[in-house]
């Protein structure tokens, strides 16, 4: 079995996912990195997560 190349890969993620561009100051993006590794997770996923709750709490607020 051949390895997947990266325009399936792509066309997946395309089709699957929609993508949200996030852009913050010089500096910030190491400092959220290292502190989703320190949760043990990746800075997609603790993006995710933070969304998420923030979501959820602004619907239990009535908002």
């Amino acid at each position: 079995m051949g390895k997947t190349s990266a325009a399936v890969k792509n066309r997946y993620a395309a089709k699957a996912y929609d993508r949200i561009n996030l852009i913050v100051k010089k500096g910030e993006k190491d400092k959220l990195k290292a502190h989703a590794e320190k949760q043990g997770e990746t800075l997609n996923g603790f993006i995710n997560r933070a969304i998420t709750n923030q979501v959820q709490a602004d619907s239990e607020n009535g908002e």
